[in-house]
């Protein structure tokens, strides 16, 4: 949707006259309500904005910053905003001491570390009917929790987003939201707008009100408990992103890690490696010297790495000292096969399965080939032609669709694009079959044959508890203009595993329907069954 006139996406420099405003504006707020009557503030729109004015130029011209490049002048945004974050928290906390205090840009990434300190908790603006969509809350949450900061989920009672009057979320929808929200370990908002005649919406709240009546009370139950990670994911956005656009590998990394029951974090690279047993790496994470470099402790310090496509690639025709590969740029095939073995692709076929986007060729140098390609009779183009789509297979094998190398498992294939893309069962199996060669003792197994039920482990130390998450609601494509979530996943007698390692389990219980449940432990493994899930509920392992 375009913004067409009249709207409000147009935007002031904060380095001109109107910087001093909204100073005043803040003082003025403070004067005229009180400063025991506020709690917080929040600042929204607060966009990254490539600004070429005359009071820009006038300070690029004094870093040294060419003001003729779109990213150098987003890279000077950043300075800027982060000097005017630095100002506007420090005059809130000199008068209003204990203050809430938010930048809000619709999205919380790697270029908000800069500025992390004049914020008092981050929230993650995610409404699934506008541009966010429902992908978008997870990665994002997935990754600000890394931080250090309290998490606040945000939604929106509309049926679409923002400005939809008189619209009511389908309950479901709105229990979905608000329920992985806490799933994730973040606390909840719903957002709405005021009506001009000032009168709320008495089925607004009601709407609201059922929905967080059951918040209310798991809230003293989820207190002080955090998620559980055995897997980084590792994001290519970087510190000078600009904007809000997801990955699409990441994309696919979230989806088909989430529905194999993994628990996994995202980060960057200037993340904490030695926090996780497993890091990867989806098909486009740049290296640099000082990336390849901690990534080679990390191996050599016991860790598990798995790449796909270009990732850690130096663009170079040596060696790469990560994957033990000769990388020797794209693939000569724009779609070839993978062959499945006992391996990888052990529960596939012995057929040829076609992936869909083009690979690197490669060629294994100190790692040996676990999975093998196979060539079709030819590329489409030109006069070579065959059906509607690409040739078939030729049988004859072709570079190396997998590799591994001590601890470290690569995929010549964009796989996790691929994923995003198409969803073929074979991406996910494979990619099963090497996160299970590298992690064999996963933190929960889930029942496999259903991937829309969401599993997600926390701790609470205090309280010496487990709490596994368990979200399932059918999301729809029943409208063009949006995705729809407007029934509950019914679910009977499922049958988990959960990793608890040296604590003795006393009783589980579920927190919804309030029942204990039997359990059998066997060494550091509890596995139980949930006789009914509708929709959401919460396994309390009590040790």
């Amino acid at each position: 949707m375009g913004n067409e006139k009249p709207n409000f996406n147009d935007v002031l420099c904060l380095n001109s006259d109107y910087r001093h405003y909204l100073f005043d504006h803040v003082n003025d707020v403070i004067d005229s309500i009180g400063a025991e009557n506020i709690d917080g503030f929040f600042f929204d729109i607060f966009f990254l904005v490539p600004c070429d004015c005359r009071h820009c130029q006038k300070e690029m011209a004094r870093l040294g910053i060419d003001h003729t490049i779109a990213s150098e002048r987003v890279k000077y945004c950043h300075l800027m905003l982060k000097e005017f974050k630095r100002e506007m928290s420090e005059l809130i906390h000199q008068r209003v001491k204990n203050a809430t205090v938010f930048y809000n840009g619709s999205h919380v990434g790697p270029y908000i570390k800069t500025s992390l300190p004049y914020y008092s908790h981050l929230e993650i603006e995610s409404l699934p009917g506008g541009s966010w969509g429902y992908d978008n809350f997870p990665l994002v949450d997935r990754y600000a929790r890394t931080l250090g900061k309290e998490i606040i989920g945000m939604t929106g009672k509309f049926h679409t987003y923002w400005g939809d009057f008189q619209s009511f979320k389908n309950i479901e929808a709105l229990e979905y939201e608000v329920f992985q929200m806490l799933s994730f370990g973040a606390g909840c908002s719903i957002g709405d707008q005021l009506h001009p005649s000032g009168q709320l919406s008495p089925a607004t709240y009601d709407l609201i009100g059922k929905v967080y009546k059951t918040v209310e009370k798991l809230e003293p139950e989820l207190d002080q408990s955090h998620p559980l990670a055995e897997i980084a994911v590792v994001t290519p956005e970087s510190i000078w992103d600009n904007g809000m656009t997801l990955d699409e590998s990441l994309i696919g990394a979230n989806r088909v890690l989430d529905e194999l029951g993994y628990q996994f974090d995202i980060i960057d690279l200037e993340g904490n490696f030695s926090n996780y047993k497993l890091i990867i790496f989806p098909d486009q994470i740049k290296a640099t010297p000082e990336s390849i470099t901690k990534l080679q402790k990390y191996i050599a310090d016991g860790g598990k790495v798995l790449l796909s496509y270009q990732s850690m690639d130096q663009g170079v025709y040596e060696e790469n000292p990560i994957t033990g590969n000769l990388m020797k740029g794209s693939s000569f095939w724009d779609r070839d096969y993978i062959y499945p073995n006992d391996q990888i692709g052990a529960n596939l076929p012995r057929e040829e399965h076609v992936m869909y986007e083009q690979g690197m060729a490669v060629e294994p140098i100190s790692s040996e080939e676990i999975l093998e390609t196979r060539e079709p009779y030819f590329n489409r183009e030109g006069k070579f032609y065959y059906g509607h789509q690409h040739a078939p297979s030729t049988g004859k094998k072709g570079v190396p669709a997998a590799t591994r190398k001590d601890n470290c498992i690569y995929f010549s294939h964009p796989i996790f694009k691929i994923y995003r893309d198409y969803a073929p069962r074979w991406v996910k199996e494979i990619i099963s079959d090497a996160l299970h060669l590298l992690l064999p003792e996963p933190l929960v197994l889930k029942p496999q044959d259903k991937p829309s039920l969401s599993a997600q482990l926390h701790f609470a130390p205090t309280k010496n508890t487990f709490l596994l998450h368990l979200l399932d609601y059918p999301l729809k494509k029943n409208a063009v203009n949006l995705y729809t979530i407007d029934e509950r996943m019914q679910l009977i007698n499922q049958k988990f595993t959960v990793n608890v390692g040296t604590h003795q389990v006393q009783k589980i219980k579920l927190l919804r329907s309030e029942k204990e449940i039997p359990f059998t432990q066997e060494e550091n493994k509890v596995t139980f069954t949930v006789p009914e899930l509708n929709g959401y509920e919460i396994v309390k392992i009590q040790c």
